[in-house]
């Protein structure tokens, strides 16, 4: 029997098996899909073990009644080879020319940005359930989960060319310490700078919220630059702080980006990428059709945010709801539910009022709503084509965690010319 032609790539990617060990079949998931993605490299024996074992797990589940070995998960895995990335919206370069790695990958902007440049994916990881839904849906690949973990450290390959990570900040304490490398423990920085440490990447490419700058007065991103700079032996000019809007998408949207060069490779200047002066408004990004009337404010919460707003106002505090009209630029999207709010627009095309979820009073008849997933979407800077499987609450939260795709990309462009410019 042809084990192979009776299990489906979904059934192997899309479950979690009733094994003892839960993270095994997770790290199994991740392992058999970054195999396919890299079968034609040499990173696919990297996770050709694991993947076998995972296959075989997905077989010995749907067929218990028999014995597989793991020849026959291994046929199973090479035939799959075939099925794979047929409706991938975003598949890699066919001739790549450098290699990266993801980390704190969320949906995958990074590797949007990355991709475009020619640079192939071999190894991404992100902790979140529902931004793994997204990510494999949009380039058939499930990340590995937590980063901390050594268990998934251990699927890093070598031999990648950049780092990148939009990596959370964390409380550093330093007070009355040196600042380096053994200080950063217990935080989310420090996973990172191991991996560096450990696999020695060519460049390295960091994003993070803009008050990192002055985070605890200075001290936390003066550590970073140290131990990047002093213990990990990399060239890291100044960081620069850099706005979306300043590179085609209509959101004001200001991050931190660190950049580094393995000093050994002898590159010791950089220039981050000046602003493309292309003009861009919300209109831009409108829906074009009629949205749901979902989207559309209840008139009861409409007067709450008013009155609020009236309140603070009162009070010299410039908080509150804030409408961006069609040709204004939209304030950060972010979780939670100001981002939301000081994101309204206007939008008068609403014929039908009647809801369609649970709402207190009547919709609202100034039409005013929220942005809807997709807008936020292009306010990062993500196509059209680009898959949003889940609800919106998440899509939400998605988007709001992510990086805004054109500035990572210009900026991602200067790195990769570097690099390649010294013939590395």
């Amino acid at each position: 029997m042809k084990l192979q032609e009776k299990i489906s790539l979904e059934e192997v990617c899309g479950k979690t098996y009733k094994v003892r060990v839960v993270e095994a079949s997770e790290c199994g998931k991740a392992a058999f899909t970054h195999y396919l993605h890299n079968h034609r490299t040499g990173f696919s024996e990297f996770y050709k073990k694991e993947a076998i074992q995972h296959v075989k797990r997905a077989l010995e589940y749907k067929f218990p009644d028999q014995v597989i070995t793991a020849e026959d998960a291994e046929d199973a895995l090479q035939y799959m080879i075939f099925d794979f990335k047929k409706d991938v919206p975003f598949p890699e370069p066919e001739k790549p020319t450098f290699k990266f790695i993801d980390l704190f990958a969320g949906i995958g902007g990074f590797r949007i940005a990355m991709q475009s440049l020619g640079g192939k994916c071999v190894f991404t990881s992100e902790w979140d359930e529902q931004a793994k839904k997204t990510y494999k849906a949009n380039f058939g690949e499930v990340p590995f989960g937590d980063i901390t973990k050594e268990e998934t450290k251990k699927y890093i390959p070598d031999g990648f060319d950049v780092l990148c990570a939009g990596f959370p900040c964390q409380a550093f304490s330093i007070a009355g310490k040196r600042g380096g490398f053994e200080d950063t423990r217990g935080t989310l920085f420090f996973d990172v700078a191991e991996i560096i440490k450990r696999k020695q990447p060519k460049a390295i490419f960091l994003e993070n919220v803009k008050g990192l700058f002055n985070h605890d007065k200075g001290k936390t991103l003066k550590t970073i630059l140290n131990v990047l700079r002093n213990d990990l032996g990399y060239f890291v000019p100044d960081p620069q702080i850099l706005n979306a809007k300043d590179f085609g998408v209509p959101q004001n949207r200001e991050r931190i980006f660190i950049v580094g060069f393995r000093d050994d490779l002898g590159i010791n200047s950089f220039e981050y990428p000046k602003p493309t002066n292309k003009e861009a408004t919300f209109e831009d990004v409108k829906e074009e059709n009629v949205v749901s009337v979902k989207y559309y404010l209840s008139d009861t919460y409409l007067n709450t945010l008013i009155n609020h707003k009236k309140r603070h106002e009162s009070k010299g505090n410039g908080f509150g709801y804030e409408i961006i009209s069609d040709d204004g630029t939209a304030n950060a999207v972010v979780c939670g539910g100001m981002g939301r709010e000081r994101n309204l627009v206007y939008d008068d095309r609403l014929e039908d009022f009647t809801p369609v979820t649970r709402i207190k009073g009547e919709v609202n008849r100034q039409g005013i709503r929220k942005m809807t997933p997709r807008e936020w979407a292009r306010l990062q800077g993500f196509p059209d084509n680009f898959v949003i499987p889940v609800a919106d609450a998440s899509a939400y939260k998605q988007f709001g965690n992510s990086v805004a795709v054109p500035a990572i990309k210009a900026t991602a462009k200067e790195i990769i010319n570097r690099i390649l410019m010294h013939n590395l």
